[in-house]
């Protein structure tokens, strides 16, 4: 059986019993939309998390823009953005009429640099085009950003923090969790997440009563006192009851072993990789739900070679990302960039992640690390 990048077959066998289980209580009511199964979900998530409001939605990526939306960010408007994430990131920001600012990453944690970011924020302000709103602080890979240092420069510009946790489900700094470092923070439960549905989902988190109440309304059609009292132009985003039912089965396996397991995996991969790639640093206190693990060669024509050696070997892994933001055609018309991205032009030629999950053996590592060393001593 050909190696998984990240097995959610092996995760299903295990939890095989208590997720059909799950499903077939839903099938049986019938409660397909809006289920009981949804807010004792959020019940959990915002318990686990540790904010006052957890508002489920369709997907990670309107969990962003429910965020921008509540803010009322629009035309004329600047929200900053690493230029090292995924496109949904500053795809909401544009979809919301307002202007994606990018800015350059930290090499060692593939996280915003805050001084990237607040030198963006001076520029911005010193061209008087546009108003600084907001900061989007992704949670690359797992591991938090430095939100001690990019709420110092919120709070010197004035900004609102939105932690886009898509992959930071489960990390923490000290005894606080990813997903509650934001003034609203949002999460993905896309399938290949640290905490992932059966399809698409999201979440939105807030200890601001008064902006969970505004999520929960834009998230269907702009509802007022029930559905068919449209007080604000909305969307259509919930979150399925099935799936709820699915993530109620599969938070219980996170939190009880899953985390703890990936960590083991990914602890096991720096020791057996030290010396012959650069791998990634967690920073003191801080811990990582590894949604991947991407290591860093010298080169692209190293790193590419090195992904169709494994490749041919039944080896799977994944470049996130070859293409930075900034470098987008869809943003090619935006004026979106106001100071240097060295560090993500760099990145983005050296950077492959390798097949990483809690129920990974330790034959499949020893077999990524082996083929590593072949590809790597043969091509010195």
């Amino acid at each position: 059986m050909q190696m998984q990048f990240r097995d959610l077959q092996k995760q299903y066998q295990i939890l095989k019993s208590d997720i059909d289980h799950a499903v077939m209580d839903v099938m049986n009511v019938g409660n397909f939309v809006s289920g009981e199964q949804v807010s004792a979900l959020e019940s959990m998530l915002a318990e686990y998390v540790g904010t006052k409001y957890c508002v489920t939605c369709g997907n990670g990526t309107d969990a962003l823009s429910l965020a921008l939306m509540v803010w009322d960010i629009g035309p004329g408007d600047a929200v900053f953005v690493p230029d090292f994430t995924f496109f949904a990131s500053g795809e909401v920001v544009a979809f919301e009429g307002a202007i994606p600012v990018f800015v350059d990453i930290e090499e060692d944690t593939f996280n915003i640099s805050p001084s990237s970011l607040e030198k963006a924020i001076q520029t911005v302000k010193k061209e008087g085009k546009l108003i600084p709103r907001a900061i989007v602080a992704v949670d690359l890979f797992g591991q938090p950003a430095d939100f001690s240092e990019i709420r110092k420069v919120a709070e010197k510009y004035q900004l609102l923090i939105l932690e886009d946790g898509a992959q930071g489900f489960g990390g923490s700094i000290g005894k606080k969790k990813a997903c509650s470092f934001g003034d609203i923070s949002t999460t993905s439960f896309f399938p290949a997440k640290p905490l992932g549905c059966y399809g698409d989902g999201g979440a939105v988190f807030t200890d601001n009563e008064e902006w969970a109440v505004l999520l929960k309304s834009y998230r269907v059609h702009g509802k007022g006192k029930d559905k068919y009292d449209n007080v604000r132009i909305g969307m259509n985003s919930r979150l399925d009851t099935l799936q709820a039912a699915i993530l109620q089965v599969k938070l219980k396996a996170f939190q009880e072993y899953e985390l703890e397991s990936v960590n083991r995996v990914a602890d096991r991969y720096t020791q057996l990789l030290k010396g012959l790639v650069r791998t990634p640093l967690v920073r003191e206190g801080f811990y990582s739900s590894w949604a991947q693990y991407s290591v860093l060669l010298e080169n692209e024509e190293e790193r590419n070679g090195l992904q169709i050696y494994l490749k041919e070997r039944g080896i799977p892994s994944m470049i996130y990302y070859s293409k930075s933001m900034s470098r987008q055609i869809a943003f090619e018309n935006m004026d979106c960039v106001k100071v240097d991205l060295p560090v993500t032009a760099n990145i983005c030629k050296r950077v492959l992640a390798l097949p990483l999950h809690p129920y990974m053996e330790q034959e499949e590592q020893d077999d990524v690390v082996a083929n590593m060393k072949e590809f790597l001593e043969s091509s010195c």
